[in-house]
């Protein structure tokens, strides 16, 4: 008897702590640790079943299914994150945050430093709106990018396009297209060093 009251207080206690409410800034501390670990069922707990991502001009409705496709090119990028503030402002919380990733890198932007508005429906996270990047230049990051884009569409139309596919494919494809152009680069400069 006394064995099945302790399973029974052991199990009510566990689903308790599973069922613990985190508040808006543990939410946001939670995803970001997840993105950054690499554990999208940890991502999938604190998103809600509709989730919208805000880049200026361009919303990216997603469910979590989709979402996950979009977390899969994030992880390809092999990012890391790192909250630097968490301010709440009613039911919303503003998050500064960095992210260091290969992208970023060869974009001469790395780490790129940002503050987001993430807001809730029924404690989950339903949007994330980028508000402005602090810090960013943004002259280097198009000049790398529209040196990069040039040189593929001419040397390898196979990968063009990989700019603007956010799926797992053209996260690798974007990769693929960065080492191409830095051996390409290397081989330049070493060729103009030749007497």
């Amino acid at each position: 008897m006394k064995k099945t009251i302790f399973i029974l207080f052991l199990i009510t206690v566990l689903n308790s702590c599973d069922n613990q409410k985190l508040s808006p800034k543990e939410t946001v501390t939670t995803y970001y640790n997840a993105f950054d670990s690499g554990d999208f069922n940890k991502i999938k707990a604190v998103i809600h079943d509709s989730i919208t991502l805000v880049s200026g001009d361009f919303v990216m409705p997603f469910n979590k299914t989709s979402f996950k496709e979009f977390y899969k090119w994030d992880s390809i990028f092999e990012p890391t994150y790192e909250i630097l503030q968490l301010t709440e402002d009613n039911n919303d919380i503003t998050a500064t945050i960095t992210q260091k990733n290969i992208r970023n890198g060869f974009l001469k932007n790395n780490p790129l430093k940002l503050n987001i508005k993430v807001s809730f429906v029924s404690g989950k996270i339903t949007k994330l709106e980028e508000l402005d990047y602090i810090d960013v230049n943004w002259t280097a990051w198009n000049q790398e990018k529209d040196s990069l884009v040039d040189w593929i569409k001419v040397n390898h139309p196979e990968l063009d396009g990989f700019v603007n596919d956010m799926t797992m494919t053209g996260a690798m494809n974007y990769l693929k297209a960065i080492e191409l152009f830095e051996k390409k680069g290397k081989l330049e400069i070493q060729k103009s060093h030749q007497p």
